[in-house]
């Protein structure tokens, strides 16, 4: 599977907090990803964390002293900053924030950040009182007043027991940040892309709904992708399982007419759409807002009315439209009529009744029919791969 962490450079710090352990899957879960991870623990790291478990994971050399006969740094003290896509400092400390705010570059770590032409993300994990101490506020903002990039810390049950704001983020977050870094100077930055993701809800009465099966899965992966390739993107994104993008402003709605309302207003400023949302055709015509008792009848008729085309109402110079057909039969003759009909530049066609494609899978076999008839078969792919490769079909479209 293609990830934005591919042959990635990564600088991985980690000093001396409880939350070390977390660290071992966010090292984990690069090298899984195809990035080169170099990890540098601080003295103080290591009473909570051994070397050997780094090396073991990222199977890269651990770099535990600035002046260690067998560290690269020995003979070069900038090698990693020089080498480095990025530095993330993952637990970040009280003390460690301190020093990297003063320059003090006594140690690997140090000597690496104040080397470093890379984007540096500092992710502070401490007890609530220490981040919010005056101190460390002011050393937070100096750090950011410098163009370092601070992830959270969020806020749950800390160490000592109490609930406060210094949690580490989690790793899938961190992954979040670190793909967003790498992302600000991709091949899309500077579009601004508006994505559709969701099945939409229509009430029928205040307990009951219709509603059309999505897992949004496709929606977001566009919309990772995305943002991993410097896009700025909007996400309006009906109710899902599916937890927020960092780095992607999500607008939450329910119904047709609603995301018909913020795609509207969302286009106005955009390059592209892409309407990947199961919409709902039908509504029910006169819902009512108390639930409606069964009685004794044996039938119950709602009276639906058609929902507006959202995409095709969307009429905006310059912006590239894609559309989505899920279809169980008739797949590119369905399609086909649908690119006339809602003014595309092209639409992505699947059926869902073929293996691993389709609703709540991780992967896709899409078909891409363009407006001048051009027909592409893609092979099953990630839903993430999907979205790139429709990503590349925009941009080329950007150029035409």
């Amino acid at each position: 599977m293609s990830s934005s962490f591919q042959n990635k450079q990564i600088v991985l710090g980690v000093t001396g907090s409880i939350a070390c352990y977390k660290s071992l899957d966010l090292a984990s879960k690069l090298t899984q990803s195809g990035a080169i991870v170099d990890v540098i623990l601080t003295e103080s790291a290591q009473r909570f964390v051994s070397p050997l478990a780094f090396k073991s994971i990222t199977h890269q050399r651990v770099i535990t002293n600035l002046y260690s006969l067998d560290s690269d740094l020995a003979i070069n003290h900038v090698a990693l900053a020089e080498q480095a896509d990025v530095v993330i400092v993952s637990p970040a400390t009280a003390n460690t924030i301190a020093k990297i705010a003063s320059g003090i570059s006594d140690d690997a770590l140090g000597a690496t950040i104040l080397a470093t032409k890379a984007p540096v993300i500092i992710a502070p994990a401490m007890d609530g009182n220490m981040f919010n101490n005056q101190a460390t506020q002011h050393n937070v903002a100096t750090l950011m007043s410098r163009g370092l990039f601070i992830a959270g810390p969020a806020e749950g049950r800390l160490a000592s027991g109490i609930v406060g704001t210094g949690r580490l983020l989690e790793t899938k977050e961190l992954l979040g940040v670190l793909a967003m870094t790498l992302g600000k100077n991709g091949d899309l930055e500077g579009k601004h892309m508006v994505v559709s993701a969701g099945g939409t809800q229509e009430d029928i009465d205040s307990v009951r709904s219709i509603k059309n099966k999505s897992s949004g899965k496709m929606g977001y992966a566009i919309a990772e992708a995305a943002r991993d390739r410097g896009a700025s993107v909007t996400l309006i994104s009906a109710e899902t399982n599916l937890a927020n993008l960092v780095g992607v402003h999500t607008i939450k709605i329910r119904s047709a007419i609603e995301m018909q309302q913020q795609l509207q207003l969302e286009t106005l400023e955009a390059d592209a759409v892409i309407m990947a949302a199961a919409v709902a055709d039908w509504r029910p015509e006169n819902p009512s807002n108390v639930k409606v008792k069964k009685g004794n009848s044996d039938k119950w008729v709602v009276e639906l009315t058609r929902n507006p085309d959202i995409i095709a109402s969307i009429k905006k110079d310059k912006l590239i439209k894609v559309g989505f057909a899920a279809e169980s039969e008739d797949l590119v003759e369905n399609a086909t009529h649908k690119i006339t009909q809602k003014n595309l530049d092209f639409i992505v066609a699947n059926n869902i009744n073929e293996a691993n494609s389709g609703f709540g899978t991780d992967t896709n076999k899409v078909t891409i029919i363009h407006a001048n008839g051009t027909l592409e078969k893609l092979p099953l792919m990630s839903k993430y791969e999907v979205g790139n490769a429709i990503l590349d079909r925009i941009k080329t479209g950007f150029h035409n």
